[in-house]
């Protein structure tokens, strides 16, 4: 507690030495603050019980030529029961391997319940989708072959019937798993290894990794404030820009038709209500809209729901207090508190999110 307290300190005179300084000021310090090595870094605002892991450069593992054998499944419609969509179709590269709508359409059209979350980073993830049920890199690139809201299958088999009567697929799968056939596991490994494949370094890699031109100076600014005022790094933190947790934004709207449990629904504790995993933000500004149901369309969104502490959850009636989840809906993050950016450090935010 001393540690975080002390921390605190020294953000706020750092933060107060600036408010008073000329903005060119400003930004030659906070440049000469961020331009040596992370662990050097002003001391951030996080939260006693966070086991915070510096921001920085993601190390990316090399593709091998698995990888491309995946892409072209992934790629592929036949993959699904009535030959659309791909995998793709719901995670497209030219946005983010996200879409530009809240909600995706899968099989005969059906509307998915939430927003089909980005794939860079998934290959670190320990858990997947917004609630975290799935678990294993390769048997969740499956789960969705199999989903009548998704692509639509009865079985996997029928998947495999299909890619086996692909004489180039044979080929390709006989090339890297050998005379074995193919399979359920053959295919979630080939996904897998594209999945795999996806991250690319960013700017803020770079700039982490001593490039220091890559950033400007608004920025600079806007990675001070996440780590401080802000108090994104959290819940963001590390290379991956996530903590791999849930947390509660108060956003899953209670009693409404378009409620959501989240996390709860894979565990059934009650604390879990309404949590939702902790999105990487690697790359984020390319896979709007945002949140587990797409309710933000921008970044400006995002950054106003959290300087605002979060969403409320209020109960429409006694029927809904009396719930015996509501009062756990209710209860969000600890971590969530008002901010008062100001429309200057909110601009500063949105650039440096914008170079993750």
């Amino acid at each position: 507690m001393e540690r975080v307290l002390a921390a605190a300190l020294l953000v706020a005179l750092l933060l107060s030495s600036l408010a008073t300084a000329g903005s060119s000021d400003t930004s030659s310090a906070l440049r000469a603050a961020y331009q040596q090595p992370p662990e050097r870094w002003p001391a951030p605002w996080i939260d006693a019980e966070v086991d915070y892991v510096e921001l920085g450069a993601l190390a990316l593992p090399v593709a091998g030529t698995k990888a491309e054998l995946g892409r072209r499944l992934f790629h592929d419609g036949r993959l699904a029961a009535d030959g659309a969509p791909a995998c793709a179709g719901c995670h497209q590269p030219q946005h983010g391997w996200s879409i530009p709508a809240a909600v995706a359409r899968g099989h005969g059209g059906r509307l998915g319940r939430r927003n089909p979350p980005s794939l860079y980073a998934a290959a670190w993830q320990a858990r997947f989708g917004w609630d975290g049920a799935g678990a294993g890199l390769a048997a969740q690139a499956l789960l969705p072959l199999t989903l009548a809201h998704e692509m639509g299958n009865d079985s996997l088999e029928q998947v495999l019937a299909r890619i086996r009567s692909d004489t180039a697929f044979v080929a390709s799968f006989r090339e890297h798993f050998g005379e074995g056939g193919i399979g359920a596991a053959e295919l979630g490994d080939a996904l897998a290894a594209f999945l795999r494949s996806l991250e690319k370094p960013s700017r803020f890699d770079r700039f982490a990794a001593g490039d220091f031109r890559q950033l400007s100076d608004p920025e600079i600014e806007g990675l001070h404030l996440f780590r401080t005022k802000a108090r994104c790094a959290n819940c963001h933190f590390g290379p991956l820009l996530t903590d791999g947790g849930f947390h509660n934004l108060g956003i899953a709207f209670f009693g409404e038709p378009s409620a959501d449990l989240g996390r709860y629904l894979v565990t059934g504790r009650r604390a879990d209500a309404g949590a939702f995993r902790t999105a990487s933000l690697r790359h984020v500004a390319e896979s709007a809209p945002y949140m587990h149901n797409g309710l933000f369309r921008t970044l400006e969104g995002v950054i106003n729901l959290y300087d605002r502490g979060g969403g409320e959850t209020w109960a429409r009636n006694p029927a809904e207090a009396a719930h015996p989840l509501y009062m756990a809906i209710a209860r969000k993050s600890p971590h969530l508190r008002p901010l008062g950016l100001t429309d200057a450090e909110k601009a500063a935010l949105l650039a440096f999110l914008s170079a993750l």
